[in-house]
């Protein structure tokens, strides 16, 4: 405590007030903000506000769909390690009505809102209750079709198996 009052006491009276001294230099406390920088947070912390929902949306939109194009791409590829490894026919189905796809007998998956599924599949891979299927047989070929991904702007990804490999493969779908 002697040190730090012997430094105050080095200070010039014009800059340091003490013990009632009086300035002789126009001198004052700085505290608080002013009025144009509170203005300024404010307008930065509105339009930050004004901004987040909009890139929530998107960014969920996104999610979504990276989310439901790799779900449907792992069953498609799971029915055909299936098919493969057990050696007897995997069949993954999509019903659009319902908006949902999955491999028979397993999960079936919910397409969220925002996107949209087509599917183009073999004639005798249809339902009467509107489900379309892919069948994956044990030496590796399938009946072949595609299941395409859309996001509301129109784009999207397209899975299509090979008939006579059975490979999953994805291409990308401009609106």
């Amino acid at each position: 405590m002697n040190m730090t009052r012997r430094r105050l006491a080095a200070w010039p009276a014009t800059v340091w007030p003490r013990q009632g001294r009086q300035c002789t230099a126009p001198w004052r406390a700085v505290r608080g903000f002013t009025l144009v920088e509170l203005l300024v947070v404010f307008a930065i912390v509105a339009l930050i506000v004004g901004l987040v929902p909009l890139a929530f949306g998107r960014l969920l939109e996104s999610a979504q769909y990276r989310d439901t194009v790799h779900a449907v791409l792992i069953d498609m590829r799971a029915a055909r390690h299936q098919a493969q490894s057990q050696g007897r026919e995997a069949r993954f189905a999509v019903h659009l009505a319902e908006r949902r796809f999955g491999i028979e007998g397993g999960t079936q998956h919910e397409v969220p809102e925002p996107l949209a599924l087509r599917a183009t599949m073999a004639a005798q891979e249809s339902g009467s209750d509107g489900s379309m299927a892919i069948r994956f047989l044990p030496r590796g070929g399938a009946s072949g079709g595609s299941v395409d991904v859309l996001r509301p702007s129109g784009d999207g990804v397209r899975l299509r198996v090979d008939w006579f490999t059975g490979r999953v493969e994805q291409e990308p779908i401009a609106p």
